[in-house]
């Protein structure tokens, strides 16, 4: 039953995709692209989601449920794509053998444009634009909600911790709600912080409890845990567990981490992120199934401003 379930979602994944649109904007004489599922209304809640590196923005479409979620709930959802398949985030140290966007990539600017030319035309509501993403599309996100609290409600980040070169460049014009989603047994983006234990991984991540709380604090939040939630286990394959940890804070600045116990660098989901999901596990960790990211984050944005 599970198995008809996927190939149900997957199938109403690439019927979503089909009706996306791609298309491109100049960004200092690079034309950078992007593709676009927009409803017809006008004036709706935009969300950008930002894919990880080695990747584009239609495996964001593709393997995510961010397409079927939006045609759900009516709003706008655009899918970036990043040059050389990666985000110019506030970060210098990308890890061996993982080549970054060329040099002089303003990837602030770029999202920033594209929101701006979706507000202008009508079909996003400036007041509901969010940010989310996965990897170093978390990072990003980070990095957007630092450089530009002013064009979001609210962002999230997926996998991924801050570093020293992200933390001393972020300052914020307003407290923005953040959603944080990380993994305990990341072998790319370890929960404890320092470098991970895949080959490809990166040094000085900071650990997870420091970046909460670097958020907390930029929120002015309580320094110490709120409510801490173990959510059903719906998947007892996966061998992963989810717990959701809300933090005290003034209304309108919510902070709030989801925490997956003994989950990999994947992106949770009642479908596999993954084109060759065997392989993935092997290299990236499980994949936990006991929610859906882009509903979770979605029921979270859903609530600002």
């Amino acid at each position: 039953m599970r198995r008809w379930m996927r190939i149900a979602a997957c199938l109403a994944a690439s019927a979503a995709v089909s009706a996306a649109s791609a298309d491109t904007i100049d960004i200092d004489g690079v034309k950078r692209s992007y593709t676009a599922q927009l409803p017809a209304k006008r004036l709706v809640p935009l969300v950008v989601v930002l894919h990880g590196k080695t990747q584009r923005g239609a495996d964001m479409a593709a393997r995510t449920a961010w397409p079927q979620v939006a045609k759900r709930e009516g709003f706008a959802v655009v899918f970036p794509d990043g040059l050389n398949h990666a985000w110019a985030d506030a970060r210098t140290r990308a890890g061996p053998a993982l080549r970054g966007p060329p040099p002089g990539t303003d990837d602030v600017a770029f999202i920033a444009r594209l929101v701006e030319k979706l507000v202008a035309n009508g079909t996003a509501d400036p007041k509901r634009v969010y940010v989310a993403g996965i990897s170093n599309g978390g990072a990003m996100a980070m990095t957007l909600v630092c450089a530009r609290a002013d064009l979001f409600a609210a962002g999230a980040s997926v996998i991924m911790n801050l570093t020293d070169e992200a933390a001393i460049t972020c300052h914020p014009s307003r407290p923005l709600p953040m959603l944080l989603m990380n993994s305990t047994a990341d072998p790319l983006v370890p929960y404890e912080g320092g470098r991970g234990s895949s080959y490809f991984a990166a040094d000085g991540f900071w650990s997870t409890e420091e970046t909460l709380a670097f958020w907390r604090k930029l929120n002015g939040c309580e320094t110490d845990d709120g409510e801490m939630t173990g959510l059903p286990d719906r998947a007892p394959a996966d061998q992963s567990t989810v717990t959701r940890i809300t933090s005290r804070c003034p209304t309108g600045h919510d902070v709030v981490l989801y925490r997956i116990n003994k989950g990999g660098h994947r992106m949770p989901g009642f479908s596999s992120d993954a084109r060759f999901p065997k392989v993935a596990t092997g290299l990236l960790g499980p994949q936990n199934g006991d929610i859906d990211g882009a509903e979770t984050i979605w029921t979270f944005f859903s609530q600002f401003p």
